[in-house]
């Protein structure tokens, strides 16, 4: 993960088109997450706070520079985060639906898009917490 508040340059931060595709990419999931009866009610009713975080924190994650995220929020820490919540099988696949809707509406190139989607499907396995 990037350990600075600016850009690093060549990375698929730059190659999305910065900031904006991550705005982009966490608002399509929100809406989904929105009227999804299996992952609504992790979230709080105000979805803005979350939605910014998200969009934040895959920023920084892409090579867009700590400012987006870990200046503000500190470490990732992304278990930790999610602890509170649980998240089995079912909460997991419904966020990888949503987050692959999201990635597959900007039409990508498939290396980029695969680089996304591969990444999401690992992280929505890791934080399954519970049978």
């Amino acid at each position: 993960m990037a350990a600075s508040p600016e850009p690093e340059p060549g990375t698929l931060y730059e190659a999305v088109g910065g900031r904006p595709f991550f705005d982009r990419l966490a608002r399509r999931f929100y809406e989904g997450v929105e009227s999804d009866p299996v992952l609504r009610p992790l979230y709080p009713e105000d979805l803005s706070g979350p939605r910014e975080h998200t969009a934040g924190f895959l920023a920084q994650y892409w090579g867009g520079g700590t400012a987006h995220y870990s200046d503000t929020r500190g470490h990732p820490r992304l278990r930790m985060r999610h602890a509170p919540f649980a998240i089995g099988a079912a909460e997991a696949r419904a966020w990888y639906g949503h987050m692959e809707a999201a990635v597959r509406a900007e039409a990508l190139p498939a290396e980029r898009e695969d680089a996304l989607l591969s990444y999401f499907a690992s992280a929505a396995a890791h934080l399954v917490n519970v049978p």
